[in-house]
């Protein structure tokens, strides 16, 4: 990587960056496993719900920036499923950021912040038919649980996903 990297918590003012963030990533990515009509909606969504979600400060949104350009965003806090246990909601970085470095370096400052949080243990879920996702995963030092669910995106075609997890320090 080359260039200078902040990683700062999203605002609401970020809302709109941290939504084409989420659109751009999910279109390069997610867009093959639904109907376009669905997948037009899902991309045109995922833009504009993030101020509305930064708003409540429920839960954590890291933005990672490479030379002043916000390219990826994390999204966590406590596991729904294990209350001892952070969940990454999220994890989306720009197609112009793939290969840059940021999204390495936006993990580390997740996982950093999540042992921060007092959280020993943190587990994230992925579609299954990603396999760059599960890649960058495994090199941030996730392990597959072995559990594995369907998650329904709203079109009512549950697509699998598995989970990974990690102990940290």
């Amino acid at each position: 990587m080359s260039g200078v990297l902040t990683v700062t918590e999203a605002t609401p003012e970020d809302g709109d960056v941290v939504g084409e963030i989420h659109a751009e990533s999910w279109q390069a990515v997610y867009v093959g496993f639904f109907s376009p009509e669905f997948a037009a909606e899902a991309i045109r969504h995922r833009r504009g719900k993030w101020r509305d979600v930064l708003l409540q400060k429920r839960d954590t949104v890291l933005l990672g920036a490479l030379d002043g350009r916000p390219l990826a965003f994390t999204y966590f806090g406590s596991s729904p499923a294990r209350p001892e246990a952070a969940e990454i909601f999220g994890c989306y970085a720009h197609p112009d950021g793939w290969g840059t470095g940021v999204a390495n370096a936006l993990m580390a400052a997740t996982l950093r912040r999540i042992g921060e949080q007092g959280f020993g243990r943190v587990h994230l879920w992925t579609l299954r038919d990603t396999p760059q996702a599960r890649r960058f995963y495994q090199k941030s030092g996730f392990t597959e649980s072995g559990a594995v669910r369907g998650h329904d995106f709203g079109d009512g075609n549950p697509i699998e996903q598995v989970e990974y997890e990690l102990s940290l320090p």
